[in-house]
């Protein structure tokens, strides 16, 4: 994970402009704390930068920096914020034709582009935001992932400069307009967003019939999980004590037990596992006895009234929202989230979205009738990036830690809104009340 800059049409001279860049990128230093990259562009009397905070999770190596310039095109540069989970398969496939020069999953970006143009993005399994730069003919192309888990903003200037980035707080003082690119859109140098990603889910009137079948939903969860422990640096789990985290950290901890997880960094020998709450609640004991029984190295994080009220201020500059809900669940997330840092953690695994996929909240009951469950199963998981995605991207971001949510996983999201919402719905089944994992 990282923080993401681009300005073009800057208008001053390299000195000043490169200074301004800095200083705007300095912002979101805190998404990437270990290593900034700027590259600045004159064209036609006037300047286009573009800027990297990078977060080492894939390729500590000075390799993995960016932005990157394509070795096969040259005029082509790369900076992006996120992880592309399908890069050992897609590496494999331009593997001979493309001269890979790292072991970033972010790099196989270029042979795609080269290949696909803007319509790469179809090809990508991952969260990400994305600007691909054509240094001789100045256009750019930015992109979100399909629901939205990696942040991205636009905005114009005064005198008709673009602005994007990861972050609001970054070009919030020199933007005249600023808009959120919602998920699953792109903009190029026209400024107006389309949409790349267009599922049948999306549609309210298609109402899916797919059977339930508990092991293949089983393979594919576990797949989604699999992915998302592609790392080189020691990862956590996030666990509250309820279904959704307590699924996906059971399946991660077997993964690691069977050996199908490559656990890269030698100084780790185990799992660890982190909870927070206010001394002996709720969320505290239930993590405690899931913990217990997965055999993680748990650690249990508590604070007070009073810690929460002294971080409110920090947690509404870092999450950019003054929504009651979302400052109330992303406080402790915020604290938690430095304490994991201070340990050496810098990647965790959570339960985001399953609530929203499979109709887990306590009003779902109250569903007049299974197609308008779906359809509001529909409007969650479109509206989780104004929420629970922003909450969890930018809490821990704060500190420089990653969220990954295999939930989100993009197949999986697929599969899991493909099924008969007979299957979800209370009446005819509490996923909530049985145990069939």
């Amino acid at each position: 994970m990282c923080g993401i800059l681009a300005l073009f049409g800057l208008k001053g001279n390299s000195i000043e402009v490169r200074a301004l860049a800095r200083e705007l990128q300095k912002k979101l230093r805190h998404r990437g704390p270990d290593w900034s990259g700027t590259a600045v562009f004159e064209r036609e009397g006037t300047y286009d930068v573009l800027c990297h905070e990078r977060l080492i999770i894939n390729d500590p190596t000075p390799a993995g920096e960016q932005p990157f310039r394509d070795n096969s095109n040259p005029d082509i540069y790369i900076v992006a914020n996120g992880e592309i989970y399908n890069y050992p398969e897609l590496r494999a496939k331009y593997e001979g034709k493309y001269e890979f020069t790292s072991h970033c999953d972010i790099e196989v970006i270029a042979p795609l582009w080269n290949e696909y143009g803007k319509d790469f993005v179809q090809h990508l399994h991952g969260m990400w935001g994305i600007c691909v730069y054509n240094k001789k003919t100045g256009e750019f192309f930015a992109a979100r992932d399909h629901v939205g888990i990696i942040p991205l903003y636009y905005g114009s200037g005064p005198n008709g400069e673009k602005y994007i980035a990861s972050e609001l707080k970054a070009i919030s003082d020199i933007a005249t307009d600023i808009q959120i690119l919602e998920p699953g859109c792109y903009i190029t140098n026209d400024m107006k967003p389309a949409q790349w990603y267009k599922p049948q889910w999306h549609n309210m009137d298609y109402i899916p019939n797919k059977e339930i079948d508990y092991q293949e939903f089983r393979d594919q969860l576990t797949e989604a999980v699999r992915s998302h422990l592609m790392t080189d640096v020691p990862f956590g789990l996030l666990i509250s004590g309820g279904v959704d985290s307590s699924i996906v950290a059971a399946i991660a901890v077997r993964l690691v037990k069977e050996g199908k997880v490559n656990i890269k960094d030698k100084h780790m020998d185990a799992v660890h596992s982190f909870c927070i709450g206010k001394q002996d609640s709720p969320d505290i004991l239930a993590a405690r006895k899931v913990a217990e029984y997965l055999g993680t190295v748990h650690h249990e994080f508590t604070y007070t009234l009073d810690d929460g009220l002294d971080s409110i201020p920090d947690c509404i500059y870092h999450l950019e929202t003054f929504n009651p809900t979302t400052i109330r669940a992303g406080t402790p997330m915020y604290l938690m989230s430095r304490k994991i840092k201070a340990l050496g953690i810098k990647m965790v695994l959570s339960g985001e979205g399953a609530d929203e996929l499979f109709g887990g909240y306590l009003y779902f009951h109250k569903a007049p009738n299974e197609e308008e469950f779906h359809k509001e199963c529909i409007r969650k998981v479109r509206d989780l990036y104004r929420y629970d995605l922003l909450r969890a991207n930018k809490a821990t971001l704060a500190w420089g830690l990653e969220a990954r949510p295999p939930f989100l996983h993009k197949p999986f999201i697929e599969y899991a809104m493909s099924i008969d919402p007979k299957y979800k719905h209370p009446k005819n089944f509490n996923p909530k009340s049985r145990n069939t994992f």
